[in-house]
């Protein structure tokens, strides 16, 4: 019987031994060194906030995985032997495999400061960064201060769970607005006047230059390019992830940034494989990256990925690109493509409550009035609606006379269409 082994049970992974499962009767390993059982990572934040148990981010109960016939084994990979389809693992154990799966997902990216690997810095990652936070800040007399190197969504959520202890946060982010090198500038302003209003000292324009530790080798203070010195007793890493590979080196199997696949997400090697953060695609999907560290898209990679390995070759060819996250109080739900800065030939329209607690932004091309994208703050979409949109190729004019229809709750954000329609119409008419 054909052997599977998939390295890492993120959502990747698991998504992919799930679907071999239903598919076939092959036999299935996951093997991880994080944790025993598959867990939503997203859910970490709210386990230190108080509002649920680790336990409880695990969607399936123990025994699922018995039944399911997916043998799940705890450790770390030390070196892979593709000329002997041969993983050797840390406790020296050797294990054969048949088809390999790499989705060993990502790790927080740091670039080198002075200080930066001593106690009290870290990112927020995976359950082991979970707990080490809970060891560098579990409360305000532990941690006076913590201090947020980099803008996005990891910052977002360590910001906003700090907070919740009463841990006073100073966010450095060098850019002129939150998550500017995403955002266009007037929903980068208003995602940081929502977080400057929660009481988080958020700094733009600043970088780290170094890291200061006391003579016990743990963190007191940070200091910035600009020579300012904050005393501080976190240092939380945001500058978001990067693959991780190093296990491979020696292995055969290409990499660069991430691990090198084809469209069938298939390494250099036959019969390796590579899925989700950690996998790079050698010619990236139309406007998308090459390596995407995003939740979503790792699940529809084990899902493709399963098709192939049971039989039924499946090319990687994603939808219209969507994602989702929160920003403290505010939902966020893009579709489609709302570049930081409008490609050329488009347009951005923006409209905004005089709350700042919803938004809208939309990409348009100008020529053809053609519909790219839209960034949402505050309400709540649907996704199949913006998805037929985007791939019928409608118009920015249908899109916004229609919004009522993507709402969850047509009836609930009734007043904020009537004025976006309005709105729209007296620009369109003025421009």
């Amino acid at each position: 019987m054909e052997h599977i082994v998939i390295l890492g049970n993120g959502i990747a992974g698991i998504t992919a031994a799930r679907h071999i499962r239903k598919l076939s009767d092959k036999r299935i390993t996951v093997i991880s060194a994080e944790t025993d059982y598959f867990f939503s990572r997203t859910a970490l934040m709210y386990v230190y906030m108080g509002h649920m148990k680790f336990e409880n981010t695990q969607p399936y109960e123990n025994w699922f995985w018995e039944k399911n016939r997916i043998d799940l084994k705890r450790g770390y990979v030390k070196h892979v032997y593709t000329d002997s389809k041969t993983l050797s693992l840390e406790t020296g154990e050797q294990f054969k495999y048949d088809k390999l799966v790499l989705a060993t997902g990502s790790i927080p990216s740091k670039y080198g400061w002075p200080g930066e690997n001593i106690q009290g810095v870290q990112g927020l990652v995976s359950k082991q960064d979970l707990e080490m936070l809970e060891i560098n800040a579990p409360n305000n007399e532990v941690c006076k201060r913590a201090v947020l190197i980099g803008g996005g969504l990891i910052g977002v959520e360590l910001s906003e769970m700090l907070h919740t202890r009463k841990i006073p946060v100073t966010f450095l982010v060098r850019e002129e607005g939150f998550w500017r090198g995403v955002l266009p500038k007037a929903d980068a302003s208003m995602i940081s006047d929502h977080i400057i209003s929660h009481g988080i000292d958020l700094r733009h324009g600043e970088e780290l230059e170094e890291i200061i530790g006391d003579e016990n080798g743990r963190v007191k203070a940070i200091k910035t390019k600009n020579g300012e010195t904050i005393e501080c007793n976190l240092v939380g890493i945001c500058t978001g992830v990067r693959p991780q590979i190093g296990f491979l080196a020696g292995s055969g199997i290409e990499t660069d940034k991430g691990i090198l696949v084809d469209r069938y997400l298939q390494t250099n090697i036959e019969g390796v494989y590579a899925i989700g953060d950690c996998a790079q695609q050698r010619e990236p999907v139309g406007e998308r990256k090459a390596v995407e560290a995003v939740w979503y898209t790792s699940r529809m990679m084990g899902e493709t990925l399963a098709q192939t390995l049971c039989g039924n070759p499946m090319k990687w060819i994603p939808g219209p690109w969507f994602n989702s996250a929160k920003f403290m109080d505010i939902e966020y739900q893009t579709y489609g493509w709302v570049w930081n800065e409008p490609k050329e030939g488009h347009e951005h329209y923006h409209w905004q409550d005089d709350k700042n607690e919803r938004a809208i932004t939309i990409e348009y091309d100008v020529a053809s009035r053609t519909f790219i994208g839209i960034n949402t703050f505050g309400i709540r979409m649907k996704h199949d609606v913006f998805d037929k949109w985007l791939r019928d190729g409608a118009t920015v004019d249908v899109v916004i006379s229609r919004l009522n229809e993507s709402a969850f709750d047509p009836e609930f954000y009734k007043s904020c269409f009537k004025t976006i329609k309005k709105d729209f119409q007296e620009q369109k008419t003025t421009s």
